[in-house]
């Protein structure tokens, strides 16, 4: 089922703005964490010993500035990102509400990056990093939705083809004849959100779906 979302309500359930959530999936693993701690330390120092210099003191306000928007990069970054991610789902001129089940439970290993690595002969060898993503196949009475994957947790073992399972769901088209988007989703019998990405202000979404579902 597709209930179509009113004017403002895209904008108030997906925010132009990082929130906690999102910014955390965005400041990423360890590892990316780490690269953006470099590049904000080398990137700030430099440009702070170039504005300090005697032969670029008629810019030394411009590397002020520069310098400081090096060392705030571990925190902008993650932000822009979100951000950037966020307007991918807004510039959607149509919206709806979805209400189906999952039809299929499926799992899938994805190579998410590789390492050299010394074995034990000492000879280098490369390590691919795998991750085990689950994929959920939605349906409603109309037939065949689409499919959702996201990286799979202990948690997400218990759900099961048949639960219910909300999102938002986007399109270019008014009549939604071709699907371009779909949000994390809200299973409401197991209380469980899944997705990739926590693109939705969780409990607003919830509050939408009591008052827009309890009217059918």
């Amino acid at each position: 089922m597709l209930i179509p979302l009113r004017p403002g309500e895209l904008q108030r359930l997906i925010p132009a703005v990082a929130t906690g959530n999102q910014f955390r999936v965005c400041l990423g693993s360890p590892r990316d964490i780490l690269q953006r701690v470099m590049i904000s330390t080398i990137g700030g120092v430099l440009t702070l010993l170039i504005s300090q210099s005697q032969m670029t003191s008629r810019w030394g306000p411009f590397w002020l500035v520069v310098g400081v928007v090096f060392l705030l990069y571990l925190l902008w970054g993650p932000i822009l990102q979100a951000g950037q991610r966020n307007s991918g789902l807004r510039r959607y001129p149509s919206a709806a509400l979805f209400e189906g089940e999952v039809a299929e439970v499926s799992t899938r290993e994805r190579v998410e990056g590789s390492r050299e690595q010394a074995n034990q002969r000492g000879e280098l060898e490369l390590v691919e990093k795998r991750r085990t993503w689950m994929l959920l196949d939605l349906v409603d009475e109309d037939g065949y939705l689409g499919r959702l994957s996201f990286p799979m947790e202990k948690r997400h073992q218990v759900i099961r083809a048949g639960s219910v399972i909300r999102c938002l769901v986007l399109s270019e088209r008014k009549d939604f004849s071709k699907i371009g988007a779909i949000s994390d989703a809200w299973l409401p019998g197991l209380k469980i959100w899944v997705g990739d990405y926590p693109y939705l202000l969780r409990p607003a979404f919830e509050e939408l779906c009591q008052l827009r579902l309890a009217r059918r």
